[in-house]
């Protein structure tokens, strides 16, 4: 996804799958590079990765709250922050809205300051623990939607420290280690990735945890035990000591560091490799420590403009189509191009919603009152060849919906990387469509597109029947075909079935794609059941 991010500044779901996930983290590795060239004196690298480190901005919805795939210029609808889909890496929007390491007080700043900072952590923990979407088996440990089994997560509990309200980080690093992990065969709560369900629990069970690696941070949790002591590379000694270690007594209340009063929530590499000892006085109730001289993260320079976004509903449209051009941010015009050109301060200014009646491409820049200019938004849009409607007797999945309920038939096709979406998904039950021409029409050929990828579950129909009708009531058999890939072809790949008769004329044409049923047993998820993945229907 590189030559994307690096084209408008994010990734939407036709540049690639996961594309929230792979946004978010490209933006805080593009921050440790940033750090890296600044440490060198790498001016110009430096301005550029720590443009690229804002990219999560360009993907975070205020009107939401959430960080949410875009597509095709605009937010992808409808959205739901519980929903496990392809545009997210083994977890939600709810699990990764929280990943800005490198710039934690530039997203406390996005959603309104820090007491809406810890409300929206207080919501996810609290949250109903049930996903939606497809079944993911490394969601585990759940507590809300906070998913303590997967590493998008585990830094989101030391977060509340950057709020100002250190207490509630204790409370949940403490409820975490207690509930999480177990001296048991299975006593992780997740996939132990290299180490990094243990390594959780070491640094948290010592008192702190790094929730941005490239700082020299470390964010102060609470001790698990009454003394421990790090044996340091350079001979010293570094020891955390608390007065009380219990279930009970979990929260700070006051601490010191080589026997002087320490009042920040975190600690510095150095205070740790200087050596010497952190001792905590802890109790049972919380305190206001961790109250003032928070930790933070936060990128001041070459901040980003906000990519606009262009919101003309759907792809394919009939008639005339409304796009209307908007930002979250204040203080920006915007300037947009319909030819394919790159737009420019001197291209034609928006002011008001724009009309267009044939197959367009708009692309859209904002720039602010310094001159400052965002990346391009770009939005195609597709006028439908045919006046013809689809009426759907079977319902598709949800996430897999191809575009909605014209997407069989409006001129899109899907790629082999189905993950990105343009695919109609059918599990459970058979395809059944019903076309409309509009009016009779002579008809010799009906072109299906399908997707094979057995390993995923994606099979092609046991059979594909095609009827004709005049009034839509009483169907004709023109076609019936069997046997279009075996099932242990696994090479994911587009096959265009293609449907010949004796012409006829009819008005309404009907498709039905058999289910191949359950997977065989030498299949790794025998027993499941396949999908049927359809993308454009055409007729001649």
């Amino acid at each position: 996804g590189l030559p994307a991010l690096m084209d408008h500044g994010l990734l939407e779901i036709d540049d690639e799958h996961e594309s929230v996930s792979k946004t978010l983290e490209y933006a805080y590795d593009d921050w440790c590079i940033a750090q890296f060239a600044k440490a060198l004196g790498k001016e110009e690298d430096y301005n550029n990765y720590i443009k690229r480190a804002q990219a999560f901005k360009n993907i975070f919805d205020v009107q939401t709250g959430f960080m949410r795939p875009r597509k095709n210029g605009n937010w992808l609808s409808p959205f739901d922050p519980r929903e496990v889909n392809n545009n997210f890496t083994e977890a939600n929007s709810w699990q990764y809205s929280f990943y800005t390491p490198q710039d934690i007080n530039g997203y406390i700043e996005m959603i309104g300051g820090r007491k809406k900072m810890e409300d929206k952590l207080d919501q996810l923990f609290a949250a109903n623990s049930q996903t939606t979407g497809r079944d993911q088996s490394d969601i585990t440990g759940l507590i809300g939607q906070y998913a303590h089994g997967n590493e998008p997560s585990h830094h989101i509990a030391y977060l509340y420290n950057f709020t100002g309200a250190a207490y509630k980080t204790q409370a949940m690093v403490n409820r975490i280690m207690h509930e999480m992990y177990k001296d048991t065969p299975d006593g992780l709560e997740g996939n132990e990735d290299c180490g990094q369900m243990s390594a959780w629990y070491v640094l948290s069970a010592l008192g702190f945890y790094p929730v941005t690696p490239g700082t020299t941070d470390y964010i102060i949790g609470t001790p698990l035990f009454s003394s421990a002591t790090i044996n340091l590379e350079n001979g010293k000694k570094f020891t955390v000591k608390a007065n009380k270690a219990g279930n009970a007594d979990f929260y700070i209340q006051s601490a010191s560091l080589n026997a002087v009063s320490h009042s920040r929530s975190y600690l510095t590499h150095n205070d740790i490799n200087n050596g010497g000892t952190l001792a905590f006085e802890m109790g049972d109730k919380p305190s206001t420590f961790g109250l003032i001289d928070l930790p933070s993260t936060a990128i001041t320079g070459k901040k980003i403009v906000l990519n606009p976004v262009i919101d003309g509903g759907a792809i394919s449209f009939k008639g005339v189509k409304t796009i209307k051009i908007s930002s979250a941010q204040k203080g920006v015009s915007y300037y947009y191009t319909m030819d394919g050109s790159l737009p420019t301060k001197a291209s034609k200014k928006y002011i008001a919603p724009i009309s267009i009646k044939e197959s367009t491409t708009i692309k859209a820049i904002a720039i602010d009152l310094k001159g400052e200019t965002s990346f391009i938004t770009t939005a195609v849009y597709k006028k439908m060849p045919h006046n013809w409607t689809i009426k759907l007797n079977t319902p598709y999945e949800q996430q897999y919906d191809g575009g909605g309920p014209n997407g069989l038939i409006d001129g899109i096709n899907g790629s082999v990387d189905w993950r990105k979406g343009n695919w109609q998904g059918y599990q459970k039950t058979d395809m059944d469509v019903l076309i409309d021409l509009q009016r009779p029409t002579s008809v010799s050929k009906v072109t299906i597109g399908f997707l094979q990828d057995s390993r995923a579950w994606i099979v092609m129909p046991k059979e594909l029947i095609i009827e004709v009708s005049d009034d839509g009531k009483i169907f004709v058999p023109v076609y019936s075909g069997k046997n279009f890939l075996p099932i242990e072809d696994e090479t994911a790949q587009v096959k265009r079935v293609v449907a010949a008769f004796t012409t006829v004329s009819t008005r309404y044409i009907r498709v039905k794609a058999l289910q191949y049923g359950k997977l065989p047993a030498w299949h790794l998820g025998a027993g499941g059941d396949t999908h049927i993945f359809v993308d454009e229907i055409n007729v001649r």
